[in-house]
């Protein structure tokens, strides 16, 4: 890898070995998973499945059916991979498809889950993006959804300017009321929400997500000379802003429909 080439750090992170890219890993997902009420009829959409890792997770536990779809072409192919090393074939698929013009009728999903995404886009672009995850929903259905939440919004310009830096994609966290704001407007009710401290590189999160072996091989991979620049950034400029920012993960419901 080229060090004078800008890496988005979701992928410099996978390259290092990690399987879990979202700001409060297992534990968020984990909680997600809690208010889904997954059945074995359930229709789900994950939105920017990345390589899998959630979408599998979901069809090996509670055996329903996952349609998952990136834009990313080579995460899409290491998914297809996962989801045959898996033995999921039968439950999971994936597709290039872009969020923000979904190729699924109305009506068509009971639960669309939505990991780390939102965060990267601008207020108008998160609204629309909802809007699309709205239409797809059935009535009754539930968004999940895992992001990064500001703890102290009058900081918020140094604090993304920070963040920027360090992995080099341009995102837009929000204060808790912005986020719980932005999907009320949207037209979804029965908003339940869990933050805490963000878990993406640290050093107990990496063991609670990849376990002992797994962290040694990121740990190991970022010890190289190529790759030690871009991780001490990104693990000093999440450490010093660890009072800053939150992963938030929420459940919100599509109403149903009223006569």
């Amino acid at each position: 890898m080229n060090n004078n080439k800008k890496e988005a750090g979701h992928k410099f992170l996978a390259r290092l070995g990690k399987t879990r890219l979202r700001p409060g890993g297992k534990t968020a997902t984990e909680w997600l998973f809690q208010q889904a009420g997954f059945t074995l009829q359930s229709q789900v959409l994950e939105i920017a499945c990345n390589m899998g890792t959630t979408s599998i997770e979901i069809a090996k536990r509670f055996g329903c059916h996952v349609t998952g779809i990136d834009m990313d072409k080579l995460a899409l192919e290491q998914a297809k991979q996962n989801i045959a090393k898996n033995k999921v074939s039968h439950l999971v698929n994936v597709q290039q498809a872009d969020a923000s013009k979904l190729p699924f009728a109305d009506n068509s999903f009971d639960i669309v889950i939505n990991e780390a995404m939102l965060t990267m886009y601008a207020d108008k672009a998160k609204a629309h993006l909802l809007k699309e995850y709205f239409r797809v929903l059935k009535p009754g259905g539930k968004l999940l959804t895992h992001d990064i939440m500001l703890m102290h919004p009058e900081q918020a310009q140094e604090i993304i300017d920070s963040i920027h830096q360090a992995i080099n994609v341009n995102a837009q966290p929000i204060s808790y009321n912005a986020w719980l704001n932005l999907f009320a407007s949207i037209g979804f009710t029965d908003i339940k929400s869990s933050h805490n401290a963000m878990t993406l590189m640290s050093p107990k999160g990496m063991i609670t997500d990849e376990g002992w072996l797994g962290t040694l091989k990121i740990i190991r991979n970022a010890l190289r000379k190529q790759n030690r620049p871009q991780f001490f950034k990104m693990f000093t400029t999440f450490r010093h802003n660890s009072q800053q920012l939150n992963y938030i993960a929420l459940c919100s419901v599509k109403p149903q429909l009223t006569t």
